[in-house]
């Protein structure tokens, strides 16, 4: 990780799921070599197998966790939903909560702050994660960024959202509502996240939509099996040129004081510090050896 002032940047190239009811899978999952692994409460589990899902998934983290570089999130359930409350209730019960929380079907601001302060009340500093899949959530989606100070990244939740918006699973189709995550993110700080390509078996068609994830200003994108990991690692990896001008820039910002500096003959300000510390981060959990 690295700091920036009071904020943390994470390599956040990848992210994979693994089922809470299924805890022996949880350490497989970590050493998939994704920079985020997810503990799945929600549409993973069925509703039968939910309560003894949310004991086991908890459990993990009774234990303290190995500074491996990798980000443990657990999903819970929609917090207008019985079983997303029931969550959120074994999370303030806890004094070994997870260290972050992703929040599906999230349609307002108000439902981030609400368990913020439930979480600050508890003491828990639990970090969350907002998955920007309904119309409401995507009208917000510039409020919903800036409800928390807890918010690291906005997910892009493409099937949930090609359903409400009523068109096809398909990149142009989408193009308006990826941009509008992007955007609200990138207003708010931090990371925007695209949604798993489905297709395990065309592997060219996730690494081209990959592509277009980055270029639109993604940090990183899910996958669905751990053979699609290393080619979004790859992808959302700066290359070495990259790297060495980050650490130049950050250099040059601290020496100068002052809110611009000049770099190979181009100006430079300092609200591109961000992705500096962002590509700095990537360049640490390299270092871990675990790319």
């Amino acid at each position: 990780m690295s700091r920036n002032g009071e904020r943390l940047f994470r390599a956040r190239r990848s992210f994979i799921f693994t089922p809470g009811l299924n805890p022996d899978m949880f350490p497989k999952a970590l050493a998939s070599g994704a920079d985020m692994v997810c503990v799945e409460l929600e549409d993973g589990i069925a509703p039968k197998d939910k309560d003894i899902a949310r004991s086991k998934t908890l459990e993990l983290f009774e234990q303290p966790q190995a500074s491996d570089g990798v980000e443990r999130i657990v999903r819970i359930n929609c917090l207008r939903e019985a079983f997303g409350l029931a969550d959120v209730q074994a999370v303030l019960a806890t004094d070994t909560p997870p260290p972050a929380l992703m929040l599906p079907k999230v349609r307002t601001p108000g439902e981030i702050v609400w368990l913020d302060n439930l979480l600050s009340e508890r003491g828990h500093g639990t970090r969350l994660h907002v998955i920007i899949e309904t119309n409401a959530a995507l009208e917000a989606a510039h409020d919903i960024a800036r409800a928390s100070m807890r918010i690291d990244a906005l997910f892009f939740g493409g099937i949930d959202m090609a359903a409400e918006l009523r068109c096809r699973n398909k990149w142009d189709s989408l193009l308006y509502a990826r941009s509008r995550v992007v955007h609200a993110a990138a207003s708010a700080d931090i990371d925007a996240i695209d949604v798993p390509y489905l297709d395990l078996d065309n592997l060219k068609g996730m690494e081209e939509e990959a592509k277009r994830a980055l270029e639109l200003g993604f940090s990183g994108k899910g996958s669905i099996h751990p053979k699609q990991i290393p080619i979004l690692n790859n992808i959302f990896t700066p290359d070495d040129l990259q790297i060495a001008r980050a650490k130049r820039i950050i250099k040059a910002f601290e020496e100068a004081d002052t809110g611009l500096v000049v770099i190979d003959g181009k100006l430079i300000e300092k609200p591109v510090l961000r992705e500096m510390y962002r590509i700095i981060a990537i360049d640490e959990r390299l270092c871990r050896g675990s790319a």
